[in-house]
């Protein structure tokens, strides 16, 4: 009996608080924060909802207190339930209606739909993305007067509906439209794994998050299949590319054997210059450091190849493995020189700090994840955050310049077949 009164009892006290939210006034001038707009808020869409109920009852049933005495649909009281503002979800009393004919009840079209989030789901995947927690999310709802606080499950399960579907528009969107000159790849590590990322560049500066694969290493194997997708999906390579790469022999190897003489890389000037440094002793970083970099910043390609040349001599008396790693691709850091853009793109394309940036902002969003429970959470984490990331990347610096790329790389596309040293690089 006393289970009873306190069911009673609660069921009073629902009742009293959503009638004073449907009498609570709007006054703008008293709306100051955004919690103050929402409370504001819901009990006007509280009201619209049950216009539109009360509606389509008069529509089922007729005007109220109006009985002809026959035996179809008629009013049959009301009962509680719930229905969706956005992604709130807020209780309210449901008229009902019976046929006496048929002896069923009449579901209400408009009830059926409002209990489905509008676009809560898109809204669910900017805040988890944006540092809530699905546990966290019920008490942010329950901030909300009369919002029902929804379980963390609950939460999940929309965020894996919505993320499923990000993960499915990045991975099979048409390449075709888009006309690229540049294409950057990098790893990104997500527990063990590493995610391979593309990033297309297009003739109008944009960035494009184009896909990315799992992998273990950046081995050849794995970049071919992953650039071979994406050549599946449109990308175009006949007028020349511009490939970025840190200096990964496999994804090197990768690019020629998928792309052959239509891709030109140009290796990172920055992973370069610290392999090199890494071979020798601290004392002699800082200045072989400086040097290095002015070599790179020469305008022209000779200026830029003897003070290369120099700093080669002077580490020859110093550290032979240093020379190794300073000869292995270093014709390829120096492309962009070589096809006279450097002074108007190198500060975009000489490193791979345009997918590097990238990856800083994919990290805000995906590195609070301590523990990754299984691949398709990775991959459904990592497209969210790329596709909610892209509208936000700015143009490259000196867009302009990039109709002069393409002649550029139309040109060296054209000649019959790669040089013998091209192919001995590639192997």
């Amino acid at each position: 009996m006393k289970k009873v009164l306190r069911i009673r009892e609660g069921v009073k006290i629902r009742e009293a608080k959503v009638k004073e939210l449907e009498q609570l006034p709007f006054n703008p001038a008293n709306v100051n924060m955004m919690a103050e707009l929402i409370q504001a808020l819901i009990p006007i869409g509280l009201r619209y909802v049950k216009e539109v109920l009360e509606q389509e009852v008069n529509a089922i049933a007729g005007q109220r207190y109006e009985h002809e005495g026959g035996v179809g649909p008629d009013r049959w009281g009301k009962q509680w339930g719930s229905v969706y503002l956005r992604d709130q979800k807020l209780p309210i009393q449901i008229p009902r209606v019976r046929d006496r004919r048929c002896r069923r009840e009449i579901r209400l079209k408009a009830y059926e739909q409002l209990q489905a989030p509008q676009n809560g789901d898109e809204g669910v995947l900017k805040r988890i993305l944006g540092g809530l927690s699905c546990r966290d999310y019920r008490a942010c709802a329950e901030a909300v007067p009369e919002a029902f606080g929804l379980s963390s499950s609950t939460i999940s399960r929309r965020y894996i509906r919505v993320s499923e579907k990000q993960l499915k528009r990045l991975c099979e969107r048409s390449l075709e439209g888009y006309e690229f000159v540049a294409l950057i790849l990098d790893g990104k590590s997500f527990g063990t794994d590493e995610m391979l990322i593309a990033l297309g560049v297009t003739i109008e500066g944009k960035k494009i998050p184009l896909g990315f694969v799992q992998t273990g290493t950046e081995n050849e194997r794995v970049g071919r299949q992953f650039l071979e997708q994406l050549l599946e999906r449109g990308l175009r390579v006949d007028r020349g590319l511009l490939c970025v790469l840190d200096g990964s022999r496999g994804l090197r190897k990768a690019v020629y054997e998928t792309f052959g003489n239509k891709a030109l890389i140009q290796r990172c000037q920055w992973h370069k210059r610290e392999n090199v440094l890494s071979y020798l002793p601290k004392s002699m970083q800082s200045g072989m450091r400086k040097k290095l970099q002015a070599a790179y910043q020469e305008p022209t390609y000779e200026k830029a190849k003897e003070r290369l040349l120099k700093i080669r001599k002077d580490l020859q008396l110093i550290n032979q493995s240093a020379v190794n790693s300073l000869d292995e691709g270093l014709e390829e850091t120096l492309t962009l020189h070589r096809l006279g853009v450097f002074q108007e793109l190198g500060i975009s394309f000489k490193t791979t700090n345009c997918i590097e940036s990238l990856m800083s902002l994919v990290g805000q969003k995906t590195d609070k994840v301590d523990y990754w429970k299984n691949s398709d959470q990775k991959h459904r984490w990592l497209a969210s955050a790329l596709m909610e990331i892209e509208p936000s990347l700015r143009k490259v610096k000196g867009c302009r310049f990039l109709p002069q790329l393409r002649r550029v790389l139309q040109a060296e596309a054209e000649k019959v077949t790669p040089t013998q040293e091209t192919v001995k690089a590639a192997a």
